[in-house]
């Protein structure tokens, strides 16, 4: 039987399963699959250089897919910012429905796109800040548990007490992120009060995530113990894949006399991270995963991902149903 949530009534998907948005990976060819499966797919804006590019990839999913998918807009420190108010202008131009926002100070384009007509899903790591999302009009929160992929703020609360404390004290309809991979996590953030699950590490490892096969298998072969926190003393901690090059940008975190960011600058780049997708070599760079790898364990396609999701949670909460019985009459 379809699932029937805010989330699948709103979006017009069938499975309450979003893929988030990811840098490099987020393309026109993962997000196709994912909304072909029954999901919501999503294009990650800033993986292209210019709002034009993403115009173009936003036209190519829609050869690739008839169903709803939306795009991320990620506003994140930088010393020369992309102008976000053109890339929100191209996804309004195109006549797309949903929008993911995140990152710091989002309220100019929020109000920009929520003037448009379109479905915002802001993703925030804390309550306060999913508060403040609300005064701006967000349609849904996804909020963002400590085992998250990337940025995972500085407060370090899980998702079992964050999702509580959102039932707890929003007023908009929520989506559970961070450390979701099957059936049985989708069934868990229902039961806590979420309409539905974000993830981005279990969909990095699909048959159409545009990364080297290698890194499939690295994420397969991983533990919930491969990833560490990096610059957090800079309080921009960011969850990434523990290899060589993340080890060494940890001890220069710990040993900096300075605390100068230059100093760890070059082992955080973006650039080599991108190029452990192309070359498939896991050391060659930093790259973002969570805890949920540790789930991870195997590469299959979208759409048996889903399928086997929605199967998944569906079993699992008429089972836990049936713990509950009537009291004897006798």
């Amino acid at each position: 039987m379809p699932f029937q949530t805010e989330l699948t009534r709103r979006l017009g998907i069938k499975v309450p399963v979003v893929q988030g948005g990811m840098q490099h990976v987020g393309t026109a060819d993962l997000a196709s699959a994912v909304s072909n499966a029954g999901g919501l797919g999503i294009i990650t804006a800033l993986i292209f250089p210019t709002p034009l590019g993403l115009r173009d990839e936003i036209r190519r999913c829609r050869t690739l897919t008839n169903r709803p998918f939306a795009v991320n807009i990620t506003l994140l420190p930088a010393l020369v910012p992309p102008d976000y108010g053109a890339y929100a202008q191209v996804v309004i131009d195109e006549g797309i429905k949903i929008v993911e926002t995140a990152g710091n100070s989002p309220g100019p384009v929020i109000r920009q796109l929520k003037a448009a007509g379109i479905i915002v899903l802001h993703k925030c790591t804390t309550i306060r800040h999913a508060q403040s999302a609300v005064k701006l009009g967000v349609d849904f929160l996804s909020i963002d548990g400590f085992e998250c992929a990337g940025h995972v703020g500085e407060s370090d609360i899980t998702n079992f007490i964050l999702l509580s404390r959102a039932r707890q004290s929003l007023k908009v309809p929520f989506i559970a992120s961070g450390g979701f991979a099957d059936g049985y996590g989708l069934a868990a953030a229902l039961a806590l009060g979420a309409c539905g699950i974000n993830m981005g590490t279990r969909f990095m490892c699909t048959v159409e995530a545009p990364v080297h096969h290698k890194i499939k298998e690295a994420i397969v072969a991983a533990s919930e113990h491969d990833t560490a926190l990096v610059l957090r003393r800079w309080k921009n901690t960011t969850r990434l894949f523990r290899n060589k090059v993340t080890e060494d940008a940890l001890k220069v975190e710990r040993e900096s006399k300075t605390g100068e960011f230059a100093e760890i600058a070059p082992f955080v780049s973006g650039k080599r991270g991108k190029e452990v997708f192309v070359n498939g070599d896991k050391d060659y760079g930093v790259w973002t995963a969570g805890q949920v790898i540790g789930l991870i364990h195997d590469i299959p396609p979208c759409k048996d991902l889903i399928a086997r999701i929605e199967k998944e949670a569906e079993e699992t909460l008429r089972e836990r149903l049936s713990l509950v019985t009537p009291p004897s009459k006798l």
